[in-house]
């Protein structure tokens, strides 16, 4: 398992937190650590996706993501 941190822009309320944990979670072989206002900080299975895949994710739940360096 790799981390990631990403950075997440759009991000406003509550309702927010959880789509994009929501988006997250729904991706094979991530594991979420935490989600909070502009950032998510996760593990993923890098033999099983790549982070450009988990930002498409974030970004099909109506933000932007970005791998935070």
């Amino acid at each position: 398992m790799r981390s990631l941190t990403l950075d997440i822009e759009g991000m406003s309320c509550g309702h927010c937190l959880e789509a994009v944990s929501r988006a997250l979670g729904e991706l094979p072989g991530v594991l979420v650590d935490s989600v909070t206002m502009g950032r998510a900080e996760l593990q993923y299975d890098e033999r099983a996706l790549e982070p450009a895949r988990i930002e498409a994710a974030v970004a099909d739940a109506g933000f932007r993501a970005t791998a935070a360096v």
